[in-house]
């Protein structure tokens, strides 16, 4: 019976990567082997088995072997179908060609260097000995003031999206540089510029090395080309802008758009949304919609029909441009807030009565 990887970690079998994060961290720490020098021969196995785990676990592709075929099929003990060629990681694929069997067998990699990649060089135990050999940190500043954000703010390569600190790596023990974790950053972008597509400048302070591996700061401005009917979540990825250090390889930077909130319009997909508010009367009786587009335009809707609640006027085409064919566009979708009145007279009952037919 091989290992319950998911046990190992304490974790159910739907759990997703912050799952998975969140229990390494606490184990790995616990179990770490310079946290337990009396018995340290048992929290050596316990954190390899927590590091192997959470490899396993982390990794879609090894973690769906695991589930059809456990930790045999994992390490080459049986022979699942369809995997051939080179896989990555320790996952390694045998093939004999034609009919005969393949084998997908996986090999653990070094619970030290998952450690170190997990946790960077901003040691968790708060000045724990015996650190990782080549890891540093770097700082980076990023300008924004050019795009209306923030005027400054800086990073020591610190808190990705994933929640992994973001240092510069290690140089692993049998020579192999490393690559740590992307930085992230947020691109506040306004509806119009995603509407229309803009450009951005971002200045960068980093360090490069030169040829005799000494490190030396500069300054670099990036160019950020946004697409008309980009969405909030897209990525715009500058590989290897990082700091530089020997024998490592740099950080990629990634911007993520990030949509600014609007006055009038919200999104929901392709489509533009805005809300009016309109008295009863006007709902009963007609109403014309008066709007500015994205790009400026003044468009006007008229509304004959009854402006009931949860009532929606859609205009075709006058939504955002589709990222993949910006020449076409979602739709525009008002939607109504009707304006009751608090009360009404004798008077004004019977008018209603009457002018609604009761």
């Amino acid at each position: 019976m091989g290992m319950d990887y998911y046990k190992i970690l304490g974790v159910e079998k739907a759990a997703g990567d912050d799952d998975l994060k969140k229990a390494y961290r606490k184990l790995a720490m616990k179990w770490h082997p310079d946290k337990n020098p009396n018995n340290k021969k048992e929290a050596e196995n316990k954190f390899k088995q927590i590091s192997e785990a959470y490899e396993v676990l982390s990794d879609p592709q090894k973690r769906a072997v695991y589930d059809q075929y456990g930790e045999e099929g994992l390490k080459g003990q049986v022979p699942p179908p369809g995997a051939g060629g080179a896989g990555p990681g320790g996952a390694t694929f045998f093939s004999t060609g034609g009919d005969g069997p393949t084998t997908f067998r996986f090999n653990p990699r070094n619970a030290e260097d998952i450690f170190a990649e997990f946790f960077g060089s901003s040691s968790p135990f708060g000045g724990m000995g015996g650190g990782h050999p080549g890891m540093r940190t770097g700082g980076m500043r990023f300008s924004s003031s050019m795009f209306g954000g923030d005027d400054v703010f800086s990073s020591a390569f610190g808190g990705g999206a994933d929640g992994h600190p973001g240092m510069m790596g290690m140089h692993a023990g049998g020579g192999r540089a490393m690559k740590t974790a992307p930085i992230e950053r947020k691109l506040p972008c306004t509806l119009e510029e995603l509407y229309k597509g803009t450009t951005k400048k971002m200045k960068i302070s980093r360090e490069i090395a030169d040829a005799s591996g000494k490190t030396i700061p500069v300054e670099e401005i990036l160019t950020i080309t946004v697409k008309p009917g980009w969405k909030k979540g897209t990525k715009i990825t500058f590989p290897e802008k990082g700091n530089e250090q020997p024998n490592m390889i740099p950080a990629d930077l990634v911007f993520i758009i990030d949509e600014k909130p609007h006055p009038v319009y919200t999104r929901d997909g392709n489509d533009l949304v805005a809300t009016q508010k309109i008295p009863l009367a006007e709902a009963l009786t007609g109403h014309t919609v008066h709007l500015t587009t994205l790009d400026g335009r003044s468009i006007t809707v008229p509304i004959s029909s009854v402006i009931h609640p949860g009532y929606e006027e859609v205009v075709r085409g006058e939504g955002m441009p589709l990222p993949k064919d910006p020449s076409k566009k979602g739709n525009l979708r008002v939607k109504f807030d009707i304006k009751f009145p608090a009360r009404l007279t004798a008077d004004q009952k019977t008018g209603v009565k009457r002018l609604l037919g009761q």
